[in-house]
């Protein structure tokens, strides 16, 4: 039996969505709603619940704004969820995802005790996307150590960060190397490593989400 209580925030695009969130919970003797900008001091566990279509900017900018300066966990209901996205939302911290056709009552109350207490809730088809995904970015990650220091999961690794600035002030790999006493190969490999982990299409996406990201 669930007693714990738990401080909620619902966040969705538009105004009916997030009614029907509260509606699904607001009967639960253990759930506290604040509101939605409420960034008090809270002595029970803070949990987020989002609802989101897709994961797009406007998506991802609210994640962030969510997680930012504060220990909070962050519930998603997603209608779908691309491979992308899902590392997307991973990477973000969220802890745990439900499809909105599953959304009941009682499955949504689970998610936000999990949640709270840190733990992890995944649909079973998602779970195996999300290995597979890890599978192949530490197999890229393992790939890229061969050019020196060591290379995130996720994010960015320092030297990435200065190529790439370099890359957005308009250098080719050939000035690139010379600034930073690396090899063209070197640089090649780094940026090749860098867009295979994070599923960047070209050079031009790399410099867009490392300036999207803050990173640069």
């Amino acid at each position: 039996m669930l007693t714990t209580r738990v401080t909620v925030t619902v966040h969705a695009s538009d105004p009916l969505s997030r009614a029907g969130l509260i509606s699904h919970l607001r009967h639960q003797p253990t759930i506290d709603f604040v509101p939605e900008h409420d960034d008090g001091n809270r002595d029970a566990p803070a949990v987020a619940v989002m609802l989101a279509d897709r994961i797009d900017e406007p998506t991802t900018a609210e994640l962030r704004r969510l997680l930012r300066g504060r220990d909070q966990r962050v519930v998603l209901i997603a209608r779908e969820l691309r491979e992308p996205d899902l590392l997307t939302v991973v990477e973000h911290g969220v802890r745990a995802i439900i499809w909105r056709h599953q959304a009941t009552e009682q499955r949504l109350l689970s998610a936000v005790h999990s949640a709270s207490r840190g733990e992890g809730e995944l649909p079973p088809d998602l779970v195996s996307r999300l290995l597979n995904q890890v599978g192949r970015l530490q197999r890229a990650t393992a790939a890229g150590t061969g050019t020196g220091g060591s290379v995130p999961l996720f994010g960015m690794a320092p030297r990435e960060v200065d190529v790439l600035r370099l890359l957005a002030e308009g250098l080719d790999t050939r000035q690139i190397s010379e600034k930073l006493a690396y090899s063209e190969r070197t640089v090649k490999n780094v940026l090749h490593s860098l867009m295979t982990r994070l599923q960047l299409t070209n050079r031009a996406h790399a410099v867009a989400y490392a300036l999207r990201e803050g990173y640069i």
